[in-house]
């Protein structure tokens, strides 16, 4: 009898995550084709597309190997400068190691970023936070190193 009960508990309990397990892949998806608009839009040498990713806020956060950076103007500009021209930009891939749900509409990325370039490559690991703002995932922090 008790695991009859253990089963139709189990069975239970399982169908109510479902739902759950179901919006998570959705999600996740949905990061990974933000992602994608990332590689593309830098891959093209377009930093002001590769931006629209991040939340378009004073609050944004990026943290960088020179410091920290607030809002999302200043995140342009400091893109616009360290990447000045195609060259400097080179070819980006990313390489996404762990998806972490913190809430419903907040998750946690981790990564490995790599710069193919002429002029030597780069490459090191990166952590966003995205928010779904509006129905879109947004990067409101990103620390790569």
């Amino acid at each position: 009898m008790r695991f009859i009960l253990y089963l139709i508990l189990s069975g239970s309990a399982l169908l109510l995550c479902m739902p759950c397990l179901q919006a998570q892949q959705t999600d996740r998806q949905q990061i990974e084709a933000l992602m994608a608009t990332q590689t593309t839009a830098w891959n093209k040498g377009d930093v002001p597309a590769f931006m629209q990713t991040y939340w378009h806020s004073d609050s944004l956060l990026f943290i960088g190997k020179s410091g920290v950076t607030y809002g999302w103007q200043a995140t342009l500009e400091r893109y616009n400068k360290t990447y000045p021209d195609k060259k400097a930009m080179g070819k980006l891939d990313f390489k996404l190691l762990e998806f972490k749900p913190l809430a419903a509409d907040v998750y946690l990325v981790i990564g490995k970023w790599h710069l193919q370039r002429s002029i030597g490559d780069l490459q090191g690991h990166f952590s966003l936070v995205l928010k779904k703002i509006k129905g879109e995932w947004k990067i409101i922090a990103d620390h790569s190193s």
